[in-house]
C-alpha cells in the first residue's frame, strides 16, 4: 500500500516524509502508555509509517542517482544497508538497558527511539530541496505502466528472483529464533564474560558494520579484475556462503547431540558465512530491485521486495507448526540436526538451480533520465 501510495499520488519523498510522523507518534503512544491499548495503538502507527516509509526510502536513495553517476549504485546502497544496521545496533543494545533499569523504563525505551525518528524526520525535511523528487505518475498512469506488457513482464521476472531470496530469509531469519535456542546450549564464555544467548546475534550486525566497506572498497573490485560480479552472481555466491554457515550449525548441533558443550565461538564462525551471503543478496538485492524496475513502479517494486522477508518466515513457521508434525506420523523426524542438514541441502539445492536460472536472466535496467538498456 505504500509503494502504490507514492509510485501514483504523493510521490516518494512526501510519502516518507507524512508517513515518518504517524512512525513518530506511534513511538510516543508506545512510550506513553504501557498497556495493551497502548501497545495495540503504538505498534499499529508504527506499522503504518513502516509500511509506507520502508517501500520508498530504498527507492529513493536510488533516485538521487543518474546516468552520470550511477556506478555509484552499488557503494551507496552498501552504505544504506550499514545506516540501517548501525541504528540496529545502537538500538539493540540502549533499549534493554533502558526498559531493564528501574530509572528509567519503558517510557524512556519506547521515548527515546522517538525522540531520534523525530530529529531524522526533522533533518529530512530540511533537506527537502537538495533531494531529487520524482514526481508521482498519477493513478491511473501508473496503472497503465504496472499492468502494460513491459510493467507485468519486470514484475514477472523480478518474482522468479525473489522465489530464490525467499529460501535465503528462510535460513537467514534462523539467527534470531533456532540458533539462539542452539546457543543456550552452548558455553557462552566470551573473553571471561558470560553472554546471553541472544547476544550471539550482535556477532551479524558488527560484521555488517565491517564488511560493507570491506567488500565495496576491496573485495568487490579485486574479484571483478579476474570474474566480473553482476548483481545476480553475488547473489549466487551469497547463496553458496549461506548454506556453509548452516553446515557449521548443523556440525555443532551433531556436538551437542553427542553430549559436548561447544563454545559459541563456533556460533560466531557461523555468522562470518551467514551476514557474508547477507552483504551479497540483501544488499544487492535492494539495488538490484531497484534497477529492475520500470521508472514509475519502483516503491511498489521495492514493497514486493520485503515480501521476500515475510516469505520465507512463513516458510518456515508452516513447516514447524504443520508440516514437522505431519511427517512425525511416517516416523520422519526434521529436528535437531536434521532440522538444520534439511535446510543446508534446500540452499544448496537452491543456490545451484539459481545458476542456471541467472544465466538466462534477461532484464531491462531503469536508471532516472535514462533510456531503459537491455541486459
Amino acid at each position: 500500500m505504500g509503494g502504490i501510495l507514492a509510485d501514483a499520488i504523493l510521490g516518494r519523498y512526501l510519502t516518507i516524509l507524512l508517513l515518518s510522523v504517524v512512525y513518530c507518534f506511534g513511538h510516543f503512544a508506545l512510550a506513553l502508555d504501557d498497556t495493551r491499548l497502548g501497545l495495540l495503538i503504538g505498534l499499529g502507527l508504527i506499522t503504518l509509517g513502516a509500511g509506507g516509509i520502508k517501500s520508498s526510502v530504498s527507492a529513493n536513495v536510488g533516485d538521487q542517482f543518474g546516468a552520470a553517476n550511477k556506478h555509484l549504485l552499488p557503494r551507496v546502497y552498501g552504505w544504506f544497508y550499514f545506516s540501517i544496521n548501525a541504528g540496529s545496533a545502537i538500538a539493540t543494545t540502549l533499549c534493554p538497558i533502558l526498559l531493564n533499569d528501574k530509572r528509567f523504563g519503558s517510557h524512556y525505551a519506547f521515548g527515546l527511539p522517538g525522540i531520534f525518528m523525530l530529529i531524522a524526520t526533522i533533518v529530512f525535511w530540511m533537506g527537502r530541496k537538495k533531494f531529487v523528487h520524482i514526481q508521482p505518475a498519477g493513478l491511473k498512469a501508473w496503472v497503465q505502466e504496472t499492468f502494460s506488457r513491459e510493467g507485468l513482464g519486470a514484475i514477472g521476472r523480478l518474482l522468479i528472483v525473489y522465489a530464490f531470496v525467499c529460501v535465503f530469509w528462510a535460513l537467514f531469519d534462523q539467527s534470531g529464533g533456532e540458533w539462539t535456542l542452539q546457543a543456550k546450549k552452548l558455553d557462552l564464555n566470551v573473553f571471561g564474560i558470560t553472554i546471553l544467548p541472544a547476544q550471539a546475534h550482535v556477532a551479524d550486525t558488527i560484521l555488517i558494520l565491517i564488511y560493507v566497506p570491506l567488500f565495496n572498497y576491496f573485495l568487490y573490485p579485486a574479484i571483478s579484475r579476474f570474474f566480473p560480479l553482476t548483481p545476480l552472481r553475488k547473489m549466487g555466491i551469497g547463496f553458496f556462503l549461506t548454506a556453509a554457515s548452516f553446515v557449521v550449525i548443523w556440525w555443532l548441533q551433531t556436538r551437542i547431540e553427542a553430549g559436548d558443550r561447544p563454545t559459541v565461538w563456533w556460533q560466531f564462525f557461523a555468522y562470518l558465512f551467514l551476514t557474508a551471503g547477507e552483504v551479497m543478496v540483501s544488499v544487492t538485492g535492494l539495488e538490484f530491485s531497484y534497477t529492475q524496475a520500470p521508472q514509475k513502479m519502483k516503491s511498489i517494486v521495492m514493497g514486493v521486495w520485503l515480501l521476500t522477508v515475510w516469505a520465507g518466515d512463513q516458510f518456515v513457521a508452516t513447516l514447524n507448526l504443520n508440516l514437522i508434525p505431519w511427517l512425525r506420523q511416517f516416523h520422519i523426524t526434521l529436528e535437531g540436526s536434521s532440522y538444520y542438514l534439511f535446510f543446508t541441502i534446500l540452499m544448496l539445492v537452491t543456490a545451484v538451480l539459481f545458476i542456471f536460472f541467472a544465466r538466462f536472466y534477461r532484464g531491462k535496467t531503469y536508471i532516472q533520465g535514462e533510456e531503459p538498456v537491455v541486459e
